[in-house]
């Protein structure tokens, strides 16, 4: 069985991290699947989705790893052809990806004690942001 849901958020931009793991428990609470996996993939080429401790020092520490990876005030060649000046966002969400599986075991996401799952937004405005959620099993 296959159930598929969206995810919808306004985001601030500018490696804006929201913690999507209550909306997906609020989804996993409404399907009639136990064992399986739950696909989350962000749409679009300037956000990312990944677990972390949702705590203030280790997403500071992310947004700090980021801007030394693939900072935001150097030229990029995605800014000169299209002048849109998020070229760091496109290189950032390709480092991070856009996807990522969890196993169900049980009812339950099979997360660590201080994981969770984050969306987060690279692109340098604001957006209105859908996250594909999918879960698949039985």
């Amino acid at each position: 069985m296959t159930l598929t849901e969206t995810i919808a958020l306004n985001t601030k931009g500018f490696c804006d991290i929201i913690d999507i793991t209550p909306h997906v428990l609020a989804i996993l609470s409404r399907a009639p699947i136990a064992e399986g996996l739950v696909t989350l993939f962000c749409p679009g080429s300037t956000g990312s989705i990944t677990t972390i401790e949702y705590e203030a020092g280790a997403l500071e520490d992310l947004r700090y790893a980021l801007e030394r990876i693939a900072p935001s005030n150097i030229p990029y060649a995605h800014n000169e052809r299209w002048g849109d000046g998020n070229g760091f966002s496109h290189v950032r969400a390709a480092l991070m990806k856009p996807s990522l599986s969890v196993p169900l075991t049980g009812g339950k996401l099979t997360l660590g004690t201080w994981q969770q799952i984050v969306f987060i937004d690279f692109d340098n405005r604001e957006r209105a942001r859908k996250i594909l959620v999918q879960i698949l099993g039985g």
